[in-house]
């Protein structure tokens, strides 16, 4: 078993699964959507995007391609947030806030699910 392989599946797959957590809910009720979770799903795409640079195949090249699309989703997610909270003064996200994140982290989730079939493939067609 590769060690490196088993570490690069798996902070793909979870920065799939985080992204999905902070994503499942009503689009526009801030109780189903934790900002903490959309950090934590922005710090393990991150680490995702990091080990993505070594590959240097097309293959590698797509993966690579694809997290930088979460990442920039996510990050752009984030922005939202905290322009819909510190900057308009606001107590809490307001719903439409809210739905921009949650559609912005759609995308990204979108992107992590390219990736995690781009993985499915790759090692369906490696060889013993």
């Amino acid at each position: 078993m590769n060690l490196e392989k088993v570490i690069f599946g798996f902070f793909i797959v979870l920065a799939a699964t985080l992204n999905f957590g902070f994503f499942i809910g009503d689009l526009d009720n801030p109780l189903h959507h934790d900002v903490y979770e959309l950090f934590a799903a922005i710090v393990v795409n991150l680490i995702a995007t990091v080990l993505k640079f070594g590959d240097r195949t097309h293959i590698g090249a797509i993966h690579l391609s694809t997290s930088l699309v979460a990442d920039l989703q996510l990050i752009a997610a984030a922005l939202v947030w905290g322009y819909g909270t510190q900057v308009t003064g606001a107590e809490s996200i307001s719903p439409e806030i809210t739905a921009k994140v949650v559609s912005l982290s759609g995308g990204a989730l979108f992107a992590n699910v390219v990736s995690m079939v781009i993985l499915i493939a790759e090692t369906i067609m490696q060889k013993r």
